[in-house]
């Protein structure tokens, strides 16, 4: 993402509440707005729980960090995804969000990015608009240059299984040994541990943000899937 996730959330949830900067001509000016709530913690186990597919709850999606797909249901994130998927609104909803409530496209909605992309996606490989500026010549072939190497000459440097997982629910100072690790790992659990091994950083995380946002939700009128404590 092109800026921290909690400063693109709040971003889009102050599009979303509005503000009233000035007062009504030829009347009094506005009330000053209440005071802040306290403080609250959240307890985020609803929303690793709660069901955002046929099957499928958040804790399963995540964990291991794999896209995966279902052939029986149409492609669409998180269940794969297309070219034209607003994969990070998506997931701001599947963390945030409870569904009983709100759809997974609630912030998709929320007219404050582009509808869509500028040119209109092909329907087959590769799946990219023309690109802005001079053509390529045409060499014949596919006019694509596809490297060859072996699989060894290549280092992880970042995991996107699941779009922003790593990014907005993996600490700093774990980045590191995350996109190190391999979804079997994501499956085993640390000695005297009774969950997998990257839970507990994806609940603190997943917490953090919560706890931070969570004024903003409310003002916009949004249901979080996290509980107060």
């Amino acid at each position: 993402m092109a800026r921290p996730l909690a400063a693109a959330v709040a971003l889009l949830l102050l599009a979303v509440a509005g503000c009233d900067g000035g007062g009504i001509a030829g009347g009094n000016p506005p009330p000053p707005p209440p005071p802040p709530p306290a403080a609250a913690s959240f307890d985020v186990t609803p929303c690793l729980l709660q069901f955002v597919a046929p099957g499928q709850n958040l804790a399963f999606l995540v964990i291991p960090d794999v896209l995966t797909i279902n052939t029986a249901r149409p492609a669409s994130f998180p269940n794969g995804r297309t070219p034209a998927d607003p994969v990070i609104d998506r997931t701001l909803a599947l963390i945030f969000l409870d569904f009983s409530r709100h759809s997974v496209d609630t912030f998709h909605n929320i007219p404050v990015n582009p509808g869509g992309n500028d040119v209109a996606l092909p329907a087959s490989f590769p799946w990219l608009a023309p690109a802005f500026g001079g053509q390529r010549p045409s060499l014949g072939g596919s006019n694509f240059d596809f490297r060859t190497d072996p699989e060894s000459a290549y280092t992880r440097v970042d995991r996107m299984g699941m779009p922003a997982i790593a990014t907005a629910l993996i600490g700093s100072a774990s980045k590191i040994p995350y996109n190190d690790d391999s979804p079997p790992q994501d499956l085993s659990a640390p000695p005297g541990s009774m969950t997998f091994k990257w839970v507990p950083e994806i609940r603190s995380q997943l917490t953090t943000l919560t706890n931070a946002l969570a004024d903003d939700f409310r003002a916009a009128g949004l249901t979080m899937c996290a509980q107060p404590i």
